[in-house]
């Protein structure tokens, strides 16, 4: 994966965003702040006004930006969190023009590791980690089994659909979803759901190349 592909990942993810604004909202509504689609599609849109001052920046810097435009400008805990996502994915591909499989798995677990400890959350709380984890972990079987990038995506999206779809029998224990208790089973998490839509943004963005090559 290039410096061109990490733009166009995040072109897409903004789009995927506001595709499914109110998809999100409408998923927050139930056990939330209603607020997750409008939230993020605002960080996004800011991230898409900032991304042509780094188009000429290696990865980690790219990575880096879009992290502190997501904390600055996301409100709720979505802004936090993704922007640790990026943030923390930013420092082990810094100064790369390119990424290696075995680089993309070090940035997607560098960002899990950064969800984990700012959220607290952990699988089968009902949060983002129910969907992110899943896929790193698919990320990194497929990595040891020398698969390319485009197939270790493959079954990472494979993960975090599934990871996702997890989450509508949980009883989430994180964040305001957390004071519904028993009342928060039978719906899906927004955080679960947005963290889906960025993987799958990205697998769309190598898939596309693949496709080409």
């Amino acid at each position: 994966m290039n410096q061109a592909q990490v733009i166009e990942w995040l072109q897409k993810f903004a789009d995927a965003i506001e595709q499914n604004k109110d998809y999100l909202t409408e998923l927050d509504a139930a056990i939330g702040d209603a607020d997750h689609g409008i939230n993020m599609d605002r960080g996004f849109k800011k991230v898409m006004e900032q991304l042509p001052t780094v188009v000429d920046q290696d990865i980690g810097s790219i990575l880096k930006k879009v992290s502190m435009v997501l904390i600055s400008s996301v409100g709720g805990a979505s802004g936090p969190l993704y922007g640790t996502f990026f943030l923390r994915g930013s420092t082990v591909v810094m100064g790369k023009q390119e990424l290696a499989p075995e680089d993309t798995l070090k940035l997607l677990q560098a960002g899990l590791e950064g969800v984990v400890q700012r959220g607290k959350a952990r699988l089968g709380d009902k949060t983002m980690v129910d969907a992110l984890s899943p896929a790193v972990e698919a990320f990194r079987q497929a990595v040891d089994d020398r698969k390319t990038t485009e197939s270790a995506m493959k079954s990472a999206i494979a993960a975090a659909e599934q990871g996702m779809k997890d989450t509508i029998p949980m009883i989430a224990k994180k964040g305001r979803a957390s004071y519904l208790g028993k009342r928060s089973i039978g719906h899906q998490d927004p955080g679960a759901t947005s963290t889906y839509l960025m993987l799958n943004s990205l697998f769309e963005t190598i898939g596309e190349e693949g496709g080409k090559e």
